[in-house]
C-alpha cells in the first residue's frame, strides 16, 4: 500500500480540504464540491473517487431539491 503524502505547509493553514468536481444536468454541467475533513488534497480526492455512488446520490438529491448556492452544489462528508 502506497503512503499517503504529508500535508504541506499550505494545507496545513487552509485546514480541512475540499474537492471540486461536476455531473451532468441534461445538456449542461452542475459545479460541485465536497468538503472533507482530510488535511490533504490527495486525501480528499481519494475519498471522492472512493465514495463515488453515495457522493453523486447526493449531489443528485440536493440538485433535485434546488440546493444550490453560488452556482455550486456544497456538501459535507459523508
Amino acid at each position: 500500500m502506497r503512503k499517503l503524502p504529508q500535508p504541506t505547509e499550505q494545507e496545513i493553514r487552509e485546514g480541512p480540504q475540499a474537492v471540486s468536481f461536476q455531473i451532468a444536468n441534461g445538456n449542461t454541467r452542475q459545479s460541485c464540491i465536497l468538503q472533507t475533513n482530510f488535511p490533504t488534497k490527495a486525501q480528499a480526492q481519494r475519498y471522492l473517487l472512493a465514495n463515488w455512488p453515495a457522493v453523486e446520490k447526493m449531489a443528485r438529491d440536493a440538485l433535485a431539491m434546488g440546493t444550490v448556492e453560488d452556482g455550486q452544489i456544497k456538501l459535507m462528508m459523508v
